[in-house]
C-alpha cells in the first residue's frame, strides 16, 4: 500500500499535470475507472502502471483484474495518496499513468479507408470542447481525429477525461500545422468541408456520400477566411429557432451525425448505445462556435 503523498514516485505521477513533463516523458494520466478500463481494452500495451483506492478496488474487481492479466503493475494506494497525484477535487480511485496513443500524421492519413471520415481540430484551445469532440467523433464512427499545432494538447487531464475513453478507440495524430493536414488530406482524395456559421452551403445540401473530412475551428471565432478557402465547400448547420449559434461540441456532434447518416442509412450499428453506468465525466463544454446560421 501506497501510503505517503509526499513519496518520490506521488510527485512523478503528479508531475504529469505538466505539460512540459508529459511532452519530455511522452506520458499522460488516465483518470476515472471509464478512461482506465478503455485504455486497458483497447491499448493495454500504452499502459504502464495502475493505481487504486481500496474502495476502488472492490467496485471495479475487471479492471483491476485486467490490468494484471496484461502485465500492468497494480499499485494499492491510500485515498490520500491518489489524491495527491492528480488535479481533480474528487478524483474516483482510479489512475493509470499511460504512454502518448498519437501517431505521425502520414501513417494516420494512410490508413483510412476508401471512404473516410475525418475530424480535423485547428485552434481550438478549450480542453473539456477537444475532448467531447473527439468523444463524439468516436460515437459517430469516424476513422480518424488529427489535431493541428495551434489546439490544445491532447493529453491535457481535461481532454483525456472529456474524451471518456474515446481517445484509445480510433486513431490520432497531432502536432502538424493545418496546412499540411488539408494538403494531405486533399492530397488522399479526402473533401474538405469547413464547419462554420459563414457557410453558403446547409448541412442538408451537402454530398457526404464520399470520403471527407470535418474542419472546425475556435470556439469562439471559427475558422479565418484564409482556411475556409483551402476548403471545397464551408459548411453551415441550419438554425431554425431563435438561438444565434451552437457551440463547437454541439455543431460537431451535428455535422459528425450527419455523415453517419449516410455512412449508415438504415441506422444501425454493431456498437451499443448509451453510457457505462456510474460513469463521471466532465464535459467542460465551452464558448460559442459560431457553426450554426439561419436558414
Amino acid at each position: 500500500m501506497l501510503t505517503n503523498p509526499r513519496s518520490d514516485r506521488v510527485k512523478a505521477v503528479r508531475a504529469l499535470s505538466r505539460r512540459s513533463v508529459r511532452s519530455r516523458s511522452g506520458e499522460f494520466v488516465a483518470e476515472g475507472p471509464q478512461s482506465v478500463r478503455e485504455a486497458l481494452r483497447h491499448r493495454p500495451d500504452t499502459v504502464r502502471d495502475v493505481y487504486v483506492t481500496p474502495e476502488a478496488a472492490d467496485r471495479h474487481p475487471a479492471i483491476v483484474d485486467a490490468a494484471r492479466a496484461a502485465g500492468v503493475t497494480v499499485h494499492d494506494t491510500a485515498p490520500e495518496v491518489l489524491a495527491a497525484m492528480v488535479d481533480t477535487e474528487s478524483p474516483q480511485g482510479l489512475v493509470a499513468v499511460c504512454r502518448a496513443v498519437d501517431r505521425p500524421l502520414d501513417e494516420v492519413l494512410d490508413g483510412l479507408p476508401e471512404r473516410a471520415l475525418v475530424l480535423v481540430l485547428t485552434h481550438v484551445r478549450d480542453p473539456g470542447n477537444a475532448g467531447t469532440v473527439i468523444r463524439g467523433a468516436d460515437a459517430a464512427g469516424a476513422d480518424a481525429v488529427v489535431v493541428s499545432d495551434a489546439s490544445v494538447e491532447l493529453y491535457n487531464p481535461k481532454v483525456v477525461r472529456s474524451t471518456a475513453g474515446s481517445l484509445w478507440h480510433l486513431p490520432v495524430s497531432v502536432g502538424a500545422p493545418v496546412t499540411e493536414i488539408l494538403d494531405g488530406l486533399r492530397a488522399r482524395g479526402v473533401a474538405l468541408l469547413a464547419a462554420d456559421g459563414a457557410g453558403t452551403t446547409l448541412l442538408p445540401e451537402v454530398d457526404l456520400d464520399r470520403s471527407h473530412a470535418w474542419v472546425m475551428g475556435n470556439e469562439a471565432w471559427g475558422l479565418p477566411e484564409p482556411l475556409r478557402a483551402q476548403c471545397d465547400e464551408v459548411v453551415r448547420v441550419p438554425i431554425h429557432g431563435h438561438a444565434e449559434s451552437l457551440n463547437l461540441a454541439m455543431a460537431a456532434t451535428v455535422c459528425l451525425y450527419a455523415s453517419a447518416g449516410a455512412r449508415h442509412p438504415d441506422g444501425r450499428s454493431d456498437t451499443p448505445v448509451g453510457t457505462e453506468a456510474g460513469s463521471d465525466v466532465s464535459t467542460e463544454v465551452g464558448s460559442d462556435a459560431g457553426v450554426g446560421g439561419r436558414g
